[in-house]
């Protein structure tokens, strides 16, 4: 990137020297006339070289122009070139990660718990199937599909029209606790406790670690599932036979046993 920063500095030079103690001549430059092909050439590939892209080398499309979090230029099928379903991919994939990232949390947290003989807990993919004293399955998923269809109806009136789910009188005079930053990003002392990213147009740092950790979790999921498919146990024992043997205990005799 260094030879190609000094290539660009001497092709301006060169070009703007010529134009010295002539200042006409500079502004009809600077207006009318073009830059060399060989300047703007070294740019493009300046500004290619700065940006890191899933490929590299690769040239991104250009509906893809680097502004969004996460963006490495990966869309082979073109799924983005529509700006408005773009938007929506955006906001899905957020709801995808944090639903990801709790999910992977979840799993090792209960499977630590029950492997060591903590509590006795299922397994996580048996968890579904038991049934609680204090209330009925049907009960449960009656709640849950009422609560879950009402957050989420929320988040798509707050995508649709952004800031109406802040408005006055919105939700039951709760509505300063729950302000939303912008779509997709939530707010107020319910849910953004600590505070962070009060200037969340400027939080490109933040929303790039989160949706790498969100990304890395939905990977991480569907190896959870992989795995318990394949060796019908939690992932936490599936290390500890690993590590009980592992030049013998591996995902290849595994696969190959099953």
């Amino acid at each position: 990137m260094g030879s190609r920063g000094l290539l660009l500095r001497s092709s301006l030079s060169t070009s703007c020297s010529t134009l010295s103690g002539n200042n006409n001549a500079k502004l009809q430059f600077l207006t009318t006339s073009s830059p060399p092909r060989r300047v703007l050439r070294s740019y493009r590939t300046l500004v290619r070289a700065q940006r890191p892209t899933w490929l590299p080398g690769l040239d991104p499309p250009s509906h893809l122009d680097g502004t969004l979090p996460g963006d490495f230029g990966f869309d082979p099928l073109g799924l983005g070139e529509d700006r408005e379903s773009l938007k929506w991919y955006v906001q899905a994939e957020l709801v995808h990660s944090r639903f990801a990232m709790a999910g992977v949390a979840g799993i090792l947290l209960t499977d630590l718990l029950r492997v060591t003989g903590i509590s006795n807990l299922p397994v996580w993919y048996e968890a579904g199937a038991m049934k609680f004293g204090f209330a009925s399955t049907r009960t449960l998923f009656i709640i849950q599909l009422l609560l879950m269809g009402f957050v989420e109806t929320k988040r798509y009136m707050d995508f649709t029209y952004p800031g109406s789910q802040a408005r006055e009188g919105s939700f039951f005079g709760l509505e300063a606790a729950l302000e939303g930053l912008e779509p997709g990003y939530p707010g107020g002392p319910l849910l953004n406790p600590l505070g962070l990213a009060k200037d969340i147009k400027n939080a490109h740092e933040l929303k790039l670690k989160e949706i790498k950790n969100g990304r890395l979790a939905m990977v991480a999921m569907l190896g959870i599932f992989v795995q318990a498919s394949v060796t019908h146990v939690g992932p936490v024992e599936n290390l500890l036979t690993h590590l009980s043997d592992p030049w013998h205990k591996t995902l290849i005799q595994t696969i190959a046993g099953s």
